[in-house]
């Protein structure tokens, strides 16, 4: 069968000791030419304090020798305390591991109509009514989008790595997540746990701001409790980046939104349309330049062909984030920071943005 993956498995007698012997036998197989192949291995282990077992054990084994150690990740990405810390659900949750053998689990589709930049919604059970379809297949992805884009919309589809089932299921740590850097894992999984804290059905940008906002400040306490503060700037450096792209994004749907709004024909509304996204590549480009040293971490979304669908789909990730980090910081605490939030659950999405979303002076 085409891409069908091999497995060799060894086992570990009950009687040995087992960290000891894993190590011993990793390294045994290591070819002798060839020393930076235990560095290139990744080794999944049930806890942080395994992971830190094994790494005494390899340089044990080393007996005295350099050694380039493997990448060891903890399944159970969250201990107790940072569950407890964030009072996020330390359930079963990101302690196994999946490997579908292709980089996305699922390819979400985006569209808007040609002269909107309010997103289509579908709805289903459970979730309720959001602003993306979502396909495991990559091919029926592209083949509806490319159904809504014959139809007249602008379509977007983007692959996601992982997501969560809502607490329904045990979600598992996906592959392509080991090659992310820890940040990046950590902060995903604090992403998704506060899906499982809060999910609000039918409101995709309140929900998916909100586990933005938990994300970042599990991932700053994270940094900090590890001592990590040269780190903790970085992160920072990069959320100043990011802030300053989905409001580059946000100008150029306000702008859109009054164009489409005109009683221009659609002939000239296609062509300012243009216009907008051409003034969005070139204010990229300028931020690039004079603001972020160079950076380019925005350059593949920028190389793709630009359309309503793309702002809002990373819209419907940012929109609410200044809102909500506001009322953050007015609660003092998570657990108060959740039960404001919940508190609009009876509210419509219209009342609960209004509510939530608006920044200080009602920005």
């Amino acid at each position: 069968m085409a891409g069908a993956i091999t497995l060799t498995i060894f086992a570990i007698p009950p009687a040995a000791p087992f960290l000891d012997t894993l190590a011993a036998g990793v390294l045994a197989r290591l070819p002798d030419d060839a020393p930076d192949t235990l560095a290139r291995t990744t080794i999944l282990l049930p806890t942080r304090r395994a992971a830190r077992a094994l790494r005494e054990a390899f340089l044990c084994e080393a007996g005295g020798r350099a050694l380039l150690l493997p990448r060891m990740r903890a399944l159970a990405g969250l201990s107790t305390e940072d569950a407890d810390e964030l009072a996020l659900p330390d359930g079963k949750s990101y302690r196994r591991y999946a490997d579908l053998g292709r980089p996305y689990v699922v390819h979400n589709v985006v569209a808007t109509p040609e002269f909107s930049v309010d997103p289509r919604r579908w709805c289903f059970p459970v979730a309720g009514c959001i602003a993306y379809r979502g396909y495991f297949d990559q091919a029926r992805a592209e083949d509806f989008a490319l159904r809504l884009s014959i139809r007249g919309d602008d379509v977007s589809v983007g692959g996601v790595p992982t997501y969560s089932t809502l607490g329904h299921l045990p979600d598992p740590v996906f592959q392509p997540m080991l090659e992310w850097r820890d940040t990046r894992l950590v902060g995903t999984v604090f992403h998704e746990l506060a899906h499982e804290r809060l999910y609000l059905p039918g409101d995709s940008e309140l929900n998916e701001a909100f586990a933005s906002v938990v994300e970042v400040e599990g991932v700053r306490r994270w940094l900090a409790a590890h001592g990590r503060t040269a780190d903790i700037a970085a992160y920072d450096d990069s959320l100043r980046r990011q802030r300053e792209f989905a409001a580059l994004l946000h100008e150029t749907r306000a702008r859109l939104r009054q164009l489409y709004a005109s009683s221009l024909p659609p002939a000239e509304m296609r062509i300012e349309k243009q216009r907008e996204f051409g003034r969005l590549k070139f204010r990229h480009e300028q931020l690039r330049r004079e603001h972020w040293a160079g950076y380019s971490g925005y350059d593949a979304w920028f190389a793709r062909a630009l359309n309503n669908a793309r702002l809002v789909a990373v819209a419907t990730y940012e929109d609410c984030v200044p809102g909500l980090r506001r009322v953050l910081e007015e609660a003092g605490s998570l657990p108060a920071f959740y039960d404001r939030v919940v508190a609009t659950r009876t509210l419509t999405a219209k009342e609960r943005h209004a509510q939530l979303c608006a920044v200080a002076g009602g920005d």
